[in-house]
């Protein structure tokens, strides 16, 4: 089948026999290209600080109900260095939106101190918003290698019907950092949520065929998942189920998968907002990556971008194993101390 814009969104309808049929394509297409390997990127939630409204985050600037934080460096320095013990072999830090010279000099350090606990073995993303092009170099000679910045929406009108229509939300500047991101040498990362307000089959449709084009090398991309607290909560009668927003997110990472092979796929954390074992049936329909949520427990719950965040109990060494044992028997091995980098990157750059 050629994977074109009208075939996508017959697969993005596919249900009963013909859905089962989409994961199990999608599983072997990933065995044959990329292996039955799962990497282990610890997630790092490290500032919920940001300077942007989006309106559906549940940390935008204009939520007063958040309690804002940033995490002291020592403790983002003890979960890099909790992870690099048992054998993780990446980390993301993970913040909002700011671009002030505190936080960029904040950002360099960290990655420089991160470098050195590690002896350069842990390979770190960065998920920090638009900054120029500039910053961006910046932290990648400070050893930041991959980066993920979500577009969240392709279709420019859905864009703005999710985010303000202001200077500091701009669709083209979205697109700009993007290139900036390439041209600078990252592992480039993007993705969009799913079951959006106002998104129809063919909005998802391009924006798998914007993934395409774009030649990304890493997606992480997930359910959109509601919060009280936001403006586009106020259009909640306009989505579907959570149960479907859950299906309609394994097929885009499945047909994602038979798009593009040889891409790292992140199954996303807020697919277990949905259904507990979200995680590894994201596995399944595609997806080689996995997050475990590393961000110190006092500041974890107030990192909430939607309701009913799962991972709040995830940086023990008994719920580490819990999901460790949960992906082994589903018949894949975890990756230990392998960065796992993006196979579709090696092949784009060589």
């Amino acid at each position: 089948m050629i994977l074109d814009k009208e075939n996508i969104v017959k697969l993005l309808q596919s249900q009963d026999e013909d859905f089962y049929l989409l994961l199990k394509k999608a599983r072997e297409e990933k065995i044959k290209t990329v292996g039955n390997m799962v990497y282990f990127r610890g997630l790092v939630e490290f500032s919920n600080n940001c300077a942007k409204d989006c309106y559906y985050c549940g940390i935008r600037k204009n939520n007063e109900k958040v309690i804002r934080y940033d995490v002291p460096e020592d403790e983002i320095l003890d979960a890099c260095r909790f992870a690099h013990d048992r054998g993780f072999g990446s980390m993301v830090l993970q913040s909002g939106e700011l671009s002030s010279p505190a936080f960029i000099k904040r950002v360099d350090e960290l990655l420089k101190k991160i470098n050195k606990l590690s002896n350069g073995d842990l390979g770190i993303t960065l998920s920090c918003g638009e900054q120029s092009r500039e910053i961006y170099r910046r932290w990648y000679e400070s050893g930041a290698h991959r980066y993920l910045l979500r577009i969240e929406a392709t279709n420019r009108e859905l864009y703005y019907k999710i985010h303000p229509k202001t200077e500091n939300h701009s669709f083209e500047k979205r697109l700009e950092a993007l290139q900036f991101l390439r041209e600078t040498g990252y592992q480039l990362g993007t993705g969009v949520m799913i079951g959006l307000p106002f998104q129809s089959l063919e909005d998802l449709a391009d924006d798998l065929l914007f993934f395409k084009k774009l030649d990304i090398d890493m997606c992480g991309m997930g359910p959109y998942v509601e919060h009280e607290n936001t403006p586009l909560y106020n259009q909640r009668h306009l989505l579907q189920s959570p149960k479907e927003r859950f299906k309609l997110a394994l097929k885009m990472i499945a047909v994602l998968r038979l798009i593009m092979p040889d891409i790292n796929i992140a199954s996303a954390t807020a697919l277990e907002a949905i259904d507990p074992d979200g995680r590894r049936k994201a596995l399944d329909a595609g997806a080689n990556v996995v997050m475990p949520n590393l961000t110190p427990p006092d500041y974890r719950k107030e990192y909430r971008l939607y309701k009913n965040k799962p991972g709040l109990l995830e940086a023990t060494d008994a719920s580490l194993k819990k999901l460790k044992n949960n992906i082994e028997s589903a018949g894949y091995q975890i990756g230990w101390n392998e960065r796992g980098d993006s196979k579709h990157f090696t092949r784009r750059t060589q």
